[in-house]
């Protein structure tokens, strides 16, 4: 654990808040809140859970911003208290509840990402402090439930197959009784498992969901990738792509996280700003990345080993076959060189794909498909989009 202690002292101003001297837990779970009036839902429903065979620590970070109003502030401060009340009630030996006040975060970077590193780091010094090189690290939200075998899982999980990460399966529940919002949150589901199987159809070996709400990640890996960024959205998605690359990442479908769904002006993207889309259009449709977009990157990607120990002009003769948004994307970007890149230092078949897929990653992936439906296809609605990669893959 010594790289431990060399990151540790690189992320020092994470280390301003304490780890209890009697910290022993096998995995920590870590709830950003900020203006959450349902947090103790969570709580409880963590509660409901079967016991693990090692003891569990619950991390709330209440946060909020030094541009946070006032009165959002208070209403945190009382879910803090809350959440001392609830914890000097509730702790018991295998089940342990915590929580850190942090205000005042810099403006610049305050939001969920920070919250969740910082009690992510928390963790990792609790860990070091025990001696655990097996802990685990959870991430959940402060707006969701869990399924009872949730804890238990993930535990079983970890000590039988030894991943680095854990994605676990998640269904949206609803508050209210409202159609339309069921419809939009259901056909964003379908959409996230639609890209899901869509990357593994055209086989990126990466293509694994990224909820932030839905993931437990082993302690050591989050040292390895240099921990969680404090993006103010999307964090879990980049610190996931991350880790996806140390490979041993495993699905567990059996354990569910529940969100709420949920309309948010808090970040860009994500459920609620996709919800409040769907919702503005004229028919209540999302419409997504096609099919055929799929199918000229999987001509790409199927080529990959063609490209190994060849020529630049070679792996350009080849390219040239391709589907011409495929072809047109790596020719704006520069992307020859990355071919080049990968056979310049590889010395093996099996790196030089390991390579490919860091140059030719989710980013690119992401970046391809809007470029090629900014011109050569159009974006489809999900129900069509989803029974088209059922027949064609």
């Amino acid at each position: 654990m010594k790289n431990w202690k060399k990151y540790i002292q690189r992320h020092q101003k994470y280390n301003k808040y304490p780890v209890p001297a009697e910290f022993n837990y096998g995995m920590v779970v870590v709830i950003p809140c900020f203006d959450e009036p349902d947090l103790l839902i969570t709580l409880k429903s963590l509660m409901q859970c079967a016991p693990t065979e090692q003891p569990v620590g619950v991390l709330v970070v209440v946060n909020s911003s030094e541009l946070t109003e006032e009165a959002i502030v208070e209403k945190n401060r009382t879910t803090y208290n809350e959440v001392l009340a609830f914890a000097e009630k509730h702790n018991q030996q295998q089940l342990s509840f915590h929580a850190l006040l942090c205000e005042d975060m810099p403006r610049k970077h305050a939001g969920v990402g920070l919250a969740r590193k910082i009690g992510m780091e928390w963790a990792v010094r609790g860990f070091l402090q025990s001696n655990n090189s097996d802990g685990v690290i959870i991430s959940l939200d402060a707006d969701c439930t869990v399924s009872e075998n949730y804890l238990q899982l993930i535990e079983h999980q970890f000590t039988t197959y030894s991943p680095n990460c854990c994605v676990l399966n998640f269904k949206h529940r609803t508050m209210d009784d409202s159609p339309a919002l069921q419809s939009a949150i259901d056909q964003y589901e379908e959409y996230i498992w639609y890209f899901r199987n869509a990357l593994k159809a055209i086989d990126f070996p990466f293509y694994y969901h990224t909820i932030g709400s839905a993931f437990a990640v082993l302690a050591d890996a989050y040292v390895r990738v240099g921990g969680i960024g404090r993006q103010q959205a999307g964090e879990d998605f980049y610190f996931l792509q991350k880790v996806f690359f140390l490979e041993r990442t495993t699905e567990l479908m059996k354990a569910f996280v529940y969100p709420q769904a949920r309309f948010s002006d808090r970040i860009p993207f994500g459920t609620g700003p996709a919800l409040e889309k769907i919702l503005a259009t004229n028919d209540g449709l999302l419409r997504v990345y096609s099919v055929e977009a799929f199918e000229a990157l999987k001509e790409f990607f199927f080529l990959r080993i063609k490209f190994y120990r060849q020529s630049e002009q070679v792996v350009s003769n080849l390219i040239e076959g391709l589907h011409a948004s495929v072809e047109q994307f790596i020719k704006e970007n520069n992307l020859l060189a990355a071919i080049t890149d990968c056979n310049e230092n590889a010395a093996t078949a099996g790196t030089f794909e390991k390579r490919f897929f860091h140059h030719f990653d989710a980013f690119t992936i992401i970046k391809y498909l809007n470029f090629a439906h900014s011109s050569y296809f159009e974006l489809t609605p999900i129900y069509i989009a989803k029974s088209k990669l059922d027949v064609l893959f």
